[in-house]
């Protein structure tokens, strides 16, 4: 499991990067091997942040050559350059079904 964190400045007023999200999410929810995507705006600086949780490399990587992935910073207004930074999971505290915790 993988985690995808990127954090972004919007040149949209809030309620146009919500009503960007609700428009986008099906298209997220397609994606093969994605298994939570959590929207985020971080308190201090409102730069908004994107958390990704991935079954494994080779979802991530085709998620990162995706037309989607490419449309991301235009459909955000996005300026400059975000912030990605991608972790591995290396425990659970509260595993779904079928999964157990692992350290």
């Amino acid at each position: 499991m993988i985690v995808q964190i990127v954090k972004v400045t919007s040149g949209l007023p809030d309620a146009e990067v919500r009503a960007t999200i609700a428009e986008r999410a099906p298209q997220f929810r397609a994606l093969s091997g994605l298994l939570q995507k959590y929207y985020t705006r971080e308190r201090e600086t409102g730069e908004y942040v994107g958390i990704y949780v991935w079954d494994g490399e080779e979802s991530l990587h085709e998620f990162r050559e995706s037309d989607l992935a490419r449309t991301i910073p235009a459909a955000y207004r996005v300026e400059g350059a975000p912030q990605i930074a991608i972790l591995d999971v290396i425990s659970l505290l509260r595993a779904e079904e079928g999964e157990s915790p692992r350290l």
